[in-house]
């Protein structure tokens, strides 16, 4: 049985996250997008942090970038749980996570934008 902040999930419920994930990835463009367009209704500031959304006047959701993005960092997400879920870890490859932190600073992201 798998733990959080001392919680102890059953399998049953386990298996309900696991069964969810699957589900959400087919339809992970949408959701990618939802779930930046509610970062963005949160923090609309973090607009600026997105190179491709500061000069735009394309409604957010019409933009082309945007879908992309959010469905790329929607899946890894996807990926990263079930990973965590099945090894109890997660493998990235060290040169894609060194690229993606120094992209991140490079753009001035903060650990505070993370909440």
């Amino acid at each position: 049985m798998a733990t959080y902040e001392g919680k102890v999930f059953t399998e049953e419920q386990e298996a309900l996250v696991v069964k969810s994930w699957t589900v959400m990835k087919k339809n992970a463009a949408e959701l990618g997008l939802k779930l930046f367009l509610k970062i963005f209704e949160i923090a609309p500031s973090a607009k600026k942090l997105f190179s491709f959304l500061r000069d735009s006047n394309v409604p957010l959701e019409q933009n082309t970038k945007l879908k992309p993005h959010a469905m790329s960092v929607f899946v890894m997400t996807c990926e990263s749980a079930v990973q965590l879920r099945k090894a109890g870890k997660v493998t990235v490859r060290e040169s894609n996570l060194k690229k993606l932190g120094a992209t991140h600073f490079k753009y001035g992201v903060v650990d505070e934008h993370f909440e």
